[in-house]
């Protein structure tokens, strides 16, 4: 049974790792369009 919660833990901490690093990715790439298009 404890491996069984401890299995679903690392699963939820990894899909909320993959969010966040989501989540990044897109905010640097808004900062790079606002970067263009003060460039152009």
């Amino acid at each position: 049974m404890t491996k069984i919660v401890f299995i679903i833990f690392v699963c939820a901490a990894s899909l909320s790792a993959c969010n966040t690093v989501q989540g990044m990715g897109k905010d640097i790439e808004k900062g790079g369009q606002a970067i263009e298009k003060v460039a152009k």
